[in-house]
């Protein structure tokens, strides 16, 4: 499906073409027209679950939760943006506001569709087991997982843009066989070398005899020349030589530059040597949206609205929501 053909089910785009809506991202292409058709879809879904939760109480409680639920989600998303902004920012990621919305959007999104997914069972038992601390366990439940589900896509998409270096965008990036560039210090050693024992030139055009334990030039990760031990037997992957190629022990290939062992393993698996601090930062600020979400969810009740008590559109903040959770618990 093409990521600029307008649709208003964009959930079916984010489920079945989630790599294009990614690609989409990092290209920064329409991010304004997507991130309209995510804001409205999961505006209307999460109208349509609100209006759930409040029929427990009245129609006019319906309502008012069918107003207050795209509420919630949207006024966490205020609070919250600019600080992944500002984390991105402060360790060298180039991500920008519309990217950062869009990625946070299509994890509400996918939030919001998959809790209207379960609005049938949700009336279910509304209409079955008309049990209010039942019932509001019932819902915060199916909140809480769909939230995880779409926090779940949120990492997916981070992932997905550290890959194409725009959370670290220093980081190593190198595949083998030259399927993709790797960085400066792999792929040659620099012509001053430091004195010391004669090193082998890396990037001779035919195979170089050395005895084994002999020192070579090594490129390390800041620039630096240093001296390795030449192996026994040069592991043919790191020479770029076709499959099956061997060569005798003391014999280096052409373009062969030593590398330490944690180095080499990163660049076999085309890895960054370390994960940007970026993606540790994403999941201290999951932890952040969630405790903001639930403590705003909070001050914005009633949402189901208890029957022993009248309408009203807020209660008085007392209390919390961590311990109200326990207290239904109790007394189930």
């Amino acid at each position: 499906m093409s990521g600029d053909r307008p649709s208003p089910l964009v959930i079916e785009r984010i489920l079945r073409d989630r790599q294009s809506i990614w690609q989409q991202i990092v290209a920064e292409r329409d991010l304004n027209a997507l991130t309209g058709r995510m804001l409205t879809s999961s505006a209307i879904a999460l109208a349509c679950y609100g209006a759930v939760l409040g029929f427990f109480h009245s129609p006019l409680m319906a309502l008012t939760s069918a107003l207050k639920l795209p509420l919630l989600f949207l006024v966490t998303l205020v609070i919250c943006l600019p600080t992944l902004y500002l984390f991105n920012l402060v360790f060298g990621a180039r991500l920008s506001v519309r990217q950062s919305l869009a990625l946070v959007m299509v994890a509400i999104t996918v939030t919001s569709m998959l809790a209207v997914a379960f609005a049938p069972i949700s009336l279910f038992f509304l209409i079955t087991a008309n049990d209010y601390g039942f019932f509001k366990l019932l819902n915060v439940s199916i909140l809480t997982l769909s939230a995880l589900v779409g926090l779940r896509f949120l990492t997916s998409g981070m992932q997905v843009l550290n890959d194409h270096g725009l959370l670290a965008p220093d980081a190593a990036n190198a595949t083998v066989d030259g399927q993709a560039s790797a960085p400066a210090s792999v792929q040659a050693v620099p012509a001053a070398v430091p004195a010391g024992p004669t090193p082998v030139a890396a990037q001779s055009a035919e195979p170089v005899a050395v005895p084994a334990g002999a020192a070579v030039a090594e490129s390390t990760a800041n620039g630096a020349v240093t001296t390795a031990t030449a192996p026994a037997q040069v592991p043919t992957q790191w020479a770029g030589q076709p499959a099956g190629a061997s060569f005798p022990p003391g014999m280096l290939p052409p373009g062969y530059v030593a590398q330490r062992p944690w180095d080499g393993r990163a660049v076999r698996r085309g890895e960054p040597t370390q994960r940007p601090a970026s993606m540790t930062l994403l999941y201290i600020w999951i932890l952040l949206f969630g405790f903001v979400g639930t403590q705003l969810a909070w001050t914005l009740r009633p949402f189901f609205g208890d029957p022993g008590q009248d309408f009203s559109f807020f209660r008085s903040i007392d209390g919390n929501f961590y311990a109200e959770i326990l207290r239904i618990i109790g007394n189930l």
